[in-house]
Protein backbone atom coordinates (compact mmCIF):
# COMPACT_ATOMS: atom_id res chain seq x y z
CA UNK A 1 0.00 0.00 0.00
CA UNK A 2 2.64 2.48 0.57
CA UNK A 3 4.46 1.48 -2.35
CA UNK A 4 1.53 2.27 -4.51
CA UNK A 5 0.97 5.41 -2.35
CA UNK A 6 4.45 6.69 -3.03
CA UNK A 7 4.34 5.93 -6.88
CA UNK A 8 1.31 7.99 -7.11
CA UNK A 9 2.93 11.08 -5.52
CA UNK A 10 5.75 10.53 -8.01
CA UNK A 11 3.77 9.97 -11.32
CA UNK A 12 1.43 12.76 -9.71
CA UNK A 13 4.37 15.25 -9.38
CA UNK A 14 5.57 14.36 -12.44
CA UNK A 15 3.21 15.21 -14.29
CA UNK A 16 2.07 18.22 -12.28
CA UNK A 17 5.65 19.87 -13.55
CA UNK A 18 5.51 18.01 -16.85
CA UNK A 19 1.90 19.53 -17.98
CA UNK A 20 2.63 23.24 -18.00
CA UNK A 21 5.06 23.07 -21.06
CA UNK A 22 2.75 21.24 -23.63
CA UNK A 23 -0.14 23.54 -22.47
CA UNK A 24 1.91 26.71 -22.80
CA UNK A 25 3.16 25.28 -26.27
CA UNK A 26 -0.36 24.72 -27.59
CA UNK A 27 -1.55 27.90 -26.84
CA UNK A 28 1.79 29.91 -27.99
CA UNK A 29 2.11 28.20 -30.77
CA UNK A 30 -1.14 28.85 -32.10
CA UNK A 31 -1.07 32.36 -31.27
CA UNK A 32 1.84 32.35 -33.50
CA UNK A 33 0.13 31.16 -36.34
CA UNK A 34 -2.32 34.13 -35.98
CA UNK A 35 0.23 36.81 -35.60
CA UNK A 36 2.71 35.43 -38.97
CA UNK A 37 -0.56 35.20 -39.92
CA UNK A 38 -1.71 38.70 -39.74
CA UNK A 39 2.24 39.49 -40.83
CA UNK A 40 1.73 38.05 -44.43
CA UNK A 41 -1.71 39.51 -44.76
CA UNK A 42 -0.51 42.98 -43.99
CA UNK A 43 2.86 43.17 -43.83
CA UNK A 44 3.00 44.93 -41.01
CA UNK A 45 6.29 45.01 -39.17
CA UNK A 46 4.76 44.79 -35.34
CA UNK A 47 2.91 41.28 -36.07
CA UNK A 48 6.34 40.11 -37.29
CA UNK A 49 8.61 41.26 -34.23
CA UNK A 50 5.73 39.99 -31.91
CA UNK A 51 5.97 36.48 -33.71
CA UNK A 52 9.91 36.42 -33.78
CA UNK A 53 9.62 37.85 -30.17
CA UNK A 54 7.28 34.90 -28.65
CA UNK A 55 8.92 31.98 -30.94
CA UNK A 56 12.00 32.29 -28.70
CA UNK A 57 9.25 31.46 -25.27
CA UNK A 58 7.60 28.62 -27.61
CA UNK A 59 10.59 26.97 -28.10
CA UNK A 60 12.43 27.13 -24.69
CA UNK A 61 8.47 25.78 -23.39
CA UNK A 62 8.41 23.21 -25.98
CA UNK A 63 12.37 21.75 -25.34
CA UNK A 64 11.15 21.52 -21.74
CA UNK A 65 7.88 19.82 -22.05
CA UNK A 66 9.86 16.92 -24.47
CA UNK A 67 12.00 16.31 -22.09
CA UNK A 68 10.20 16.52 -18.59
CA UNK A 69 7.55 13.92 -20.53
CA UNK A 70 9.86 11.22 -20.76
CA UNK A 71 10.12 10.37 -17.42
CA UNK A 72 6.95 9.40 -17.17
CA UNK A 73 6.82 6.89 -19.94
CA UNK A 74 9.69 4.96 -17.74
CA UNK A 75 7.35 4.63 -14.85
CA UNK A 76 4.78 3.28 -16.43
CA UNK A 77 7.42 0.75 -16.54
CA UNK A 78 9.18 0.52 -13.45
CA UNK A 79 6.31 1.82 -10.83
CA UNK A 80 3.30 0.83 -12.85
CA UNK A 81 4.10 -2.84 -14.23
CA UNK A 82 0.64 -4.15 -13.74
CA UNK A 83 -1.07 -1.74 -16.23
CA UNK A 84 1.75 -1.54 -18.67
CA UNK A 85 1.43 -5.71 -18.74
CA UNK A 86 -3.01 -5.65 -18.89
CA UNK A 87 -3.78 -1.91 -20.28
CA UNK A 88 -0.33 -1.81 -22.51
CA UNK A 89 -1.50 -4.34 -25.48
CA UNK A 90 -4.75 -1.44 -26.10
CA UNK A 91 -3.38 1.32 -24.75
CA UNK A 92 0.65 1.02 -26.55
CA UNK A 93 -0.84 1.41 -29.83
CA UNK A 94 -2.78 5.30 -29.10
CA UNK A 95 1.22 6.17 -27.60
CA UNK A 96 2.95 4.82 -30.71
CA UNK A 97 0.38 6.93 -33.08
CA UNK A 98 1.38 10.01 -30.66
CA UNK A 99 4.74 9.62 -31.72
CA UNK A 100 4.69 8.09 -35.09
CA UNK A 101 2.45 10.63 -35.84
CA UNK A 102 2.07 13.84 -34.08
CA UNK A 103 5.69 14.21 -32.87
CA UNK A 104 7.43 13.54 -36.36
CA UNK A 105 5.41 16.09 -37.48
CA UNK A 106 6.46 19.03 -34.62
CA UNK A 107 10.23 17.98 -34.57
CA UNK A 108 10.29 17.64 -38.74
CA UNK A 109 8.93 21.11 -39.58
CA UNK A 110 9.88 22.79 -35.73
CA UNK A 111 13.51 23.31 -36.86
CA UNK A 112 12.15 25.26 -40.12
CA UNK A 113 9.77 27.30 -37.98
CA UNK A 114 12.58 28.42 -35.30
CA UNK A 115 15.52 29.22 -37.62
CA UNK A 116 14.15 29.28 -41.20
CA UNK A 117 12.89 33.33 -41.15
CA UNK A 118 15.11 34.22 -43.10
CA UNK A 119 16.24 31.23 -45.24
CA UNK A 120 12.95 29.99 -46.64
CA UNK A 121 9.95 31.93 -48.28
CA UNK A 122 7.53 33.64 -46.15
CA UNK A 123 4.77 31.20 -47.28
CA UNK A 124 6.60 28.11 -46.49
CA UNK A 125 8.04 29.36 -42.96
CA UNK A 126 3.74 29.99 -42.77
CA UNK A 127 3.11 26.43 -43.48
CA UNK A 128 5.86 25.25 -41.42
CA UNK A 129 4.40 26.94 -38.14
CA UNK A 130 0.79 25.91 -39.02
CA UNK A 131 2.58 22.05 -38.72
CA UNK A 132 4.11 22.47 -35.85
CA UNK A 133 0.69 24.15 -34.05
CA UNK A 134 -1.10 20.56 -36.43
CA UNK A 135 1.69 18.16 -34.32
CA UNK A 136 0.80 19.41 -31.06
CA UNK A 137 -2.62 19.48 -31.48
CA UNK A 138 -2.69 16.07 -32.76
CA UNK A 139 -0.14 15.05 -29.87
CA UNK A 140 -2.48 16.50 -27.46
CA UNK A 141 -5.80 14.11 -28.50
CA UNK A 142 -3.74 11.09 -28.82
CA UNK A 143 -3.15 11.23 -25.08
CA UNK A 144 -6.13 12.81 -24.05
CA UNK A 145 -8.10 10.13 -25.84
CA UNK A 146 -6.02 7.23 -23.92
CA UNK A 147 -6.77 9.00 -20.79
CA UNK A 148 -10.53 9.44 -21.46
CA UNK A 149 -10.43 5.89 -22.71
CA UNK A 150 -9.34 5.16 -18.74
CA UNK A 151 -12.26 7.70 -17.62
CA UNK A 152 -14.99 5.96 -19.65
CA UNK A 153 -13.46 2.58 -20.59
CA UNK A 154 -15.64 1.83 -24.10
CA UNK A 155 -15.16 -0.52 -27.06
CA UNK A 156 -12.66 -3.21 -25.44
CA UNK A 157 -12.91 -7.12 -23.91
CA UNK A 158 -10.85 -8.58 -21.36
CA UNK A 159 -8.80 -11.90 -22.89
CA UNK A 160 -8.92 -15.03 -20.40
CA UNK A 161 -5.04 -14.12 -18.90
CA UNK A 162 -6.89 -10.88 -17.52
CA UNK A 163 -5.69 -8.48 -20.71
CA UNK A 164 -7.64 -5.87 -21.99
CA UNK A 165 -7.79 -6.12 -25.70
CA UNK A 166 -10.11 -4.50 -28.89
CA UNK A 167 -11.71 -5.29 -32.00
CA UNK A 168 -12.70 -1.73 -32.92
CA UNK A 169 -10.20 0.76 -32.14
CA UNK A 170 -12.39 3.87 -33.21
CA UNK A 171 -14.98 2.98 -29.86
CA UNK A 172 -11.40 3.30 -28.26
CA UNK A 173 -10.25 6.32 -29.45
CA UNK A 174 -13.28 8.15 -29.63
CA UNK A 175 -14.68 6.63 -26.42
CA UNK A 176 -17.76 8.71 -24.15
CA UNK A 177 -15.51 11.61 -22.75
CA UNK A 178 -12.77 11.64 -25.75
CA UNK A 179 -14.32 14.37 -27.59
CA UNK A 180 -15.28 16.78 -24.88
CA UNK A 181 -12.15 16.14 -22.74
CA UNK A 182 -9.63 17.31 -25.83
CA UNK A 183 -12.06 20.59 -26.33
CA UNK A 184 -11.91 21.42 -22.76
CA UNK A 185 -8.10 20.84 -22.56
CA UNK A 186 -7.67 23.07 -25.55
CA UNK A 187 -9.29 25.66 -24.44
CA UNK A 188 -7.12 25.60 -21.02
CA UNK A 189 -4.36 25.82 -23.24
CA UNK A 190 -5.57 28.63 -25.39
CA UNK A 191 -6.52 30.68 -22.30
CA UNK A 192 -3.06 29.96 -20.03
CA UNK A 193 -1.54 31.02 -23.29
CA UNK A 194 -3.73 34.25 -23.37
CA UNK A 195 -3.19 35.23 -19.70
CA UNK A 196 0.79 34.32 -19.89
CA UNK A 197 0.76 37.06 -23.44
CA UNK A 198 -0.98 39.89 -21.35
CA UNK A 199 0.93 39.38 -18.63
CA UNK A 200 3.86 39.13 -20.64
CA UNK A 201 2.86 42.19 -22.59
CA UNK A 202 1.37 44.43 -19.62
CA UNK A 203 4.82 44.04 -18.45
CA UNK A 204 6.60 45.67 -21.08
CA UNK A 205 3.30 48.75 -21.17
CA UNK A 206 4.22 48.94 -17.46
CA UNK A 207 7.72 49.27 -17.91
CA UNK A 208 7.31 51.65 -21.28
CA UNK A 209 9.61 49.25 -23.22
CA UNK A 210 8.20 48.39 -26.49
CA UNK A 211 4.99 49.65 -26.31
CA UNK A 212 3.26 49.07 -29.60
CA UNK A 213 4.54 45.41 -30.13
CA UNK A 214 3.11 44.72 -26.43
CA UNK A 215 -0.21 46.74 -27.09
CA UNK A 216 -0.32 44.70 -30.39
CA UNK A 217 -0.09 41.76 -28.59
CA UNK A 218 -1.92 42.12 -25.51
CA UNK A 219 -5.49 43.21 -27.70
CA UNK A 220 -4.95 39.99 -29.89
CA UNK A 221 -4.64 37.78 -26.65
CA UNK A 222 -7.52 39.74 -24.62
CA UNK A 223 -9.87 39.76 -27.87
CA UNK A 224 -8.76 35.52 -27.84
CA UNK A 225 -9.74 35.65 -24.17
CA UNK A 226 -12.98 37.36 -24.20
CA UNK A 227 -14.27 34.58 -26.78
CA UNK A 228 -12.59 31.54 -25.08
CA UNK A 229 -13.44 32.29 -21.26
CA UNK A 230 -17.19 31.86 -21.65
CA UNK A 231 -16.89 29.45 -24.88
CA UNK A 232 -14.90 27.14 -21.66
CA UNK A 233 -17.94 27.60 -19.53
CA UNK A 234 -20.36 26.12 -21.90
CA UNK A 235 -16.98 23.10 -22.30
CA UNK A 236 -16.88 22.37 -18.85
CA UNK A 237 -20.84 22.06 -18.28
CA UNK A 238 -20.65 19.68 -21.15
CA UNK A 239 -17.72 17.64 -19.42
CA UNK A 240 -19.57 18.19 -16.26
CA UNK A 241 -22.57 16.52 -17.45
CA UNK A 242 -20.21 13.13 -18.87
CA UNK A 243 -18.76 13.05 -15.64
CA UNK A 244 -22.70 12.36 -13.90
CA UNK A 245 -23.41 10.19 -16.36
CA UNK A 246 -20.47 7.74 -16.50
CA UNK A 247 -18.28 8.64 -13.12
CA UNK A 248 -21.07 9.55 -10.66
CA UNK A 249 -19.03 9.19 -7.19
CA UNK A 250 -16.92 11.56 -8.87
CA UNK A 251 -19.42 13.90 -9.26
CA UNK A 252 -20.82 13.46 -5.51
CA UNK A 253 -17.14 13.93 -4.71
CA UNK A 254 -17.12 16.99 -6.10
CA UNK A 255 -20.26 18.45 -4.71
CA UNK A 256 -19.03 16.97 -1.30
CA UNK A 257 -22.82 15.40 -1.55
CA UNK A 258 -22.91 11.96 1.11
CA UNK A 259 -26.23 10.84 0.10
CA UNK A 260 -28.06 10.30 -2.98
CA UNK A 261 -31.08 12.88 -2.90
CA UNK A 262 -33.11 15.90 -4.84
CA UNK A 263 -32.37 19.42 -5.23
CA UNK A 264 -28.68 19.43 -3.58
CA UNK A 265 -27.15 22.97 -3.08
CA UNK A 266 -24.32 23.89 -4.57
CA UNK A 267 -21.37 23.98 -1.94
CA UNK A 268 -19.12 27.54 -1.76
CA UNK A 269 -17.85 25.71 1.26
CA UNK A 270 -17.44 22.66 3.34
CA UNK A 271 -15.78 21.33 5.52
CA UNK A 272 -15.53 17.34 4.77
CA UNK A 273 -15.77 14.45 6.98
CA UNK A 274 -14.35 11.15 5.91
CA UNK A 275 -14.60 9.06 9.28
CA UNK A 276 -18.03 10.26 10.01
CA UNK A 277 -19.52 10.40 6.11
CA UNK A 278 -20.87 14.02 6.08
CA UNK A 279 -19.74 17.96 5.88
CA UNK A 280 -18.74 19.69 9.28
CA UNK A 281 -19.69 22.67 8.15
CA UNK A 282 -21.45 24.09 5.10
CA UNK A 283 -22.37 27.26 3.29
CA UNK A 284 -23.81 26.76 0.08
CA UNK A 285 -26.99 27.98 -2.74
CA UNK A 286 -29.83 25.69 -2.29
CA UNK A 287 -30.50 23.53 -5.27
CA UNK A 288 -27.97 25.31 -7.20
CA UNK A 289 -25.80 21.72 -7.68
CA UNK A 290 -28.84 19.37 -8.87
CA UNK A 291 -29.82 22.02 -11.68
CA UNK A 292 -25.69 22.02 -12.64
CA UNK A 293 -25.53 18.47 -12.96
CA UNK A 294 -29.12 17.58 -13.86
CA UNK A 295 -30.60 21.15 -15.60
CA UNK A 296 -33.26 20.04 -12.93
CA UNK A 297 -33.40 21.79 -9.20
CA UNK A 298 -34.64 18.75 -7.94
CA UNK A 299 -32.86 16.88 -9.78
CA UNK A 300 -31.26 13.38 -7.69
CA UNK A 301 -27.75 13.64 -7.17
CA UNK A 302 -25.79 10.85 -6.38
CA UNK A 303 -23.74 10.64 -3.26
CA UNK A 304 -20.87 9.30 -1.32
CA UNK A 305 -22.37 6.70 0.50
CA UNK A 306 -23.50 4.85 -2.52
CA UNK A 307 -20.58 2.90 -2.33
CA UNK A 308 -18.20 1.89 0.31
CA UNK A 309 -16.01 4.06 1.95
CA UNK A 310 -12.97 1.75 0.55
CA UNK A 311 -14.21 3.04 -3.46
CA UNK A 312 -14.78 6.36 -2.52
CA UNK A 313 -11.81 9.28 -3.77
CA UNK A 314 -10.10 11.74 -1.56
CA UNK A 315 -13.17 14.28 -0.79
CA UNK A 316 -10.66 16.45 0.25
CA UNK A 317 -8.70 17.25 -2.87
CA UNK A 318 -11.25 17.15 -5.38
CA UNK A 319 -13.81 19.13 -3.43
CA UNK A 320 -10.87 21.79 -3.16
CA UNK A 321 -9.31 21.64 -6.23
CA UNK A 322 -12.51 21.81 -8.52
CA UNK A 323 -13.13 24.92 -6.47
CA UNK A 324 -9.63 26.72 -7.13
CA UNK A 325 -10.13 25.42 -10.83
CA UNK A 326 -13.54 27.32 -11.07
CA UNK A 327 -12.34 30.40 -8.87
CA UNK A 328 -9.63 30.89 -11.23
CA UNK A 329 -11.80 30.72 -14.14
CA UNK A 330 -14.13 33.16 -12.79
CA UNK A 331 -11.32 35.71 -12.41
CA UNK A 332 -10.32 35.53 -16.00
CA UNK A 333 -13.75 35.71 -17.45
CA UNK A 334 -13.43 38.87 -15.03
CA UNK A 335 -10.44 40.33 -15.97
CA UNK A 336 -11.01 39.81 -19.67
CA UNK A 337 -14.62 41.41 -19.95
CA UNK A 338 -13.19 44.19 -17.75
CA UNK A 339 -10.55 44.67 -20.23
CA UNK A 340 -12.71 44.54 -23.05
CA UNK A 341 -14.64 47.29 -21.45
CA UNK A 342 -11.23 49.83 -21.14
CA UNK A 343 -10.55 48.80 -24.90
CA UNK A 344 -13.51 50.07 -26.07
CA UNK A 345 -13.03 52.92 -24.34
CA UNK A 346 -9.48 53.15 -25.85
CA UNK A 347 -8.19 54.09 -22.01
CA UNK A 348 -6.93 50.36 -21.45
CA UNK A 349 -3.04 50.97 -21.75
CA UNK A 350 -3.89 54.12 -19.56
CA UNK A 351 -4.69 51.50 -16.66
CA UNK A 352 -1.29 51.05 -14.67
CA UNK A 353 -3.48 48.94 -12.22
CA UNK A 354 -4.84 46.81 -14.65
CA UNK A 355 -1.75 46.14 -15.78
CA UNK A 356 -0.57 44.85 -12.95
CA UNK A 357 -3.43 43.04 -12.24
CA UNK A 358 -2.66 41.55 -16.06
CA UNK A 359 0.59 40.41 -14.82
CA UNK A 360 -0.67 38.82 -11.30
CA UNK A 361 -2.78 36.76 -13.47
CA UNK A 362 -0.49 35.60 -16.00
CA UNK A 363 -0.43 31.76 -14.08
CA UNK A 364 -4.24 31.94 -13.26
CA UNK A 365 -4.42 29.83 -16.56
CA UNK A 366 -1.90 27.34 -15.35
CA UNK A 367 -3.06 26.95 -11.65
CA UNK A 368 -7.34 25.89 -13.23
CA UNK A 369 -5.67 23.70 -15.28
CA UNK A 370 -3.45 22.30 -12.59
CA UNK A 371 -6.26 21.92 -10.45
CA UNK A 372 -8.78 20.72 -12.61
CA UNK A 373 -6.00 17.94 -13.62
CA UNK A 374 -6.07 17.12 -9.61
CA UNK A 375 -9.83 17.11 -9.97
CA UNK A 376 -10.21 14.16 -12.87
CA UNK A 377 -7.38 12.27 -11.93
CA UNK A 378 -7.78 12.01 -7.79
CA UNK A 379 -11.66 11.90 -8.71
CA UNK A 380 -11.30 8.61 -10.37
CA UNK A 381 -9.73 6.65 -7.79
CA UNK A 382 -9.44 4.00 -6.49
CA UNK A 383 -9.69 2.92 -9.91
CA UNK A 384 -6.96 3.37 -12.90
CA UNK A 385 -10.00 2.10 -15.44
CA UNK A 386 -12.77 3.33 -14.50
CA UNK A 387 -14.91 -0.16 -12.94
CA UNK A 388 -12.44 -1.93 -14.47
CA UNK A 389 -8.84 -2.43 -12.88
CA UNK A 390 -8.14 -1.02 -9.80
CA UNK A 391 -4.71 0.95 -9.07
CA UNK A 392 -3.66 -1.11 -6.26
CA UNK A 393 -3.81 -3.83 -8.93
CA UNK A 394 -1.80 -1.63 -11.19
CA UNK A 395 1.18 -0.97 -9.06
CA UNK A 396 4.65 -2.50 -9.32
CA UNK A 397 5.54 -4.74 -6.44
CA UNK A 398 8.99 -2.89 -5.83
CA UNK A 399 10.60 -1.60 -2.78
CA UNK A 400 9.21 1.14 -1.43
CA UNK A 401 12.40 2.92 -0.27
CA UNK A 402 13.62 2.43 -4.26
CA UNK A 403 10.65 4.54 -5.44
CA UNK A 404 10.93 6.73 -2.19
CA UNK A 405 15.00 7.35 -3.63
CA UNK A 406 13.70 8.05 -7.06
CA UNK A 407 10.97 10.42 -6.16
CA UNK A 408 13.43 12.42 -4.14
CA UNK A 409 16.31 12.43 -6.89
CA UNK A 410 13.32 13.73 -9.19
CA UNK A 411 11.92 16.25 -7.47
CA UNK A 412 15.40 17.70 -6.81
CA UNK A 413 16.39 17.26 -11.07
CA UNK A 414 12.98 18.99 -11.91
CA UNK A 415 13.23 21.82 -8.95
CA UNK A 416 16.71 22.44 -10.72
CA UNK A 417 15.92 22.04 -14.30
CA UNK A 418 13.03 23.01 -14.95
CA UNK A 419 11.87 25.21 -12.17
CA UNK A 420 14.79 27.21 -11.86
CA UNK A 421 16.52 27.12 -15.08
CA UNK A 422 13.35 27.23 -17.29
CA UNK A 423 12.27 30.59 -15.05
CA UNK A 424 15.90 32.20 -15.25
CA UNK A 425 16.00 31.39 -18.95
CA UNK A 426 12.46 32.67 -19.43
CA UNK A 427 13.10 35.66 -16.91
CA UNK A 428 16.07 36.39 -19.42
CA UNK A 429 14.29 36.41 -22.83
CA UNK A 430 11.65 38.68 -21.06
CA UNK A 431 14.32 41.32 -19.46
CA UNK A 432 16.22 41.45 -22.94
CA UNK A 433 13.06 41.70 -24.97
CA UNK A 434 13.16 41.65 -28.71
CA UNK A 435 16.67 42.98 -29.68
CA UNK A 436 15.88 43.62 -33.21
CA UNK A 437 12.91 45.12 -32.46
CA UNK A 438 14.60 47.75 -30.17
CA UNK A 439 17.19 48.08 -33.11
CA UNK A 440 13.97 48.49 -35.53
CA UNK A 441 12.59 51.04 -33.14
CA UNK A 442 15.65 53.05 -32.47
CA UNK A 443 16.07 53.65 -36.13
CA UNK A 444 12.66 54.75 -36.94
CA UNK A 445 12.92 57.03 -34.00
CA UNK A 446 15.70 58.47 -35.47
CA UNK A 447 14.56 58.82 -38.93
CA UNK A 448 11.99 60.77 -37.59
CA UNK A 449 14.36 62.94 -35.46
CA UNK A 450 16.45 63.55 -38.94
CA UNK A 451 13.55 64.45 -40.49
CA UNK A 452 12.19 66.81 -38.41
CA UNK A 453 15.66 68.43 -37.99
CA UNK A 454 15.82 68.94 -41.83
CA UNK A 455 12.21 70.74 -42.08
CA UNK A 456 13.30 72.64 -39.43
CA UNK A 457 16.19 73.58 -41.26
CA UNK A 458 14.57 74.37 -44.60
CA UNK A 459 11.89 76.49 -42.68
CA UNK A 460 15.18 78.72 -41.31
CA UNK A 461 16.29 79.06 -44.43
CA UNK A 462 12.70 80.00 -45.94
Amino acid sequence: MLTELVSRIQFAFTMTAHIQYPAVSIGLVTFLVITEGYYLATGSRAYYNISRFFSKIFALTFGMGVVSGIVMEYQLGTNWGGFSQRVGPLLGVLFTYEVMTAFFVESGFLGVMLFGWDKVSKKAHYVSTCLVCFGTHLSAFWIMSANSWMQTPTGHYITKDGFFATNNYFDVIFNPSTLTRFTHMILSCYISACFVVMGISAYYIFKNKFKFMAQQSFKIALIAAVILTPTQLVMGDLVGLKVFEYQPIKTAAMAANWDRRPGVPLLLFAIPNYEKQQNDFEIGIPKLESFINTHDFNGVMPGLKDVIPEEQPNVWWVFYTFRIMVACGMVMLTMSYVGLYFLRKKTLFKKRWFMACSMLCAPLGLIAMETGWFTAEIGRQPWIVYGLMKTSEAASQVNVKQVQLSLGMIVIVYSVIFGYFYFRYLGRIITKGPKHLELHENELAFHYLETFHDDKEKMEKK
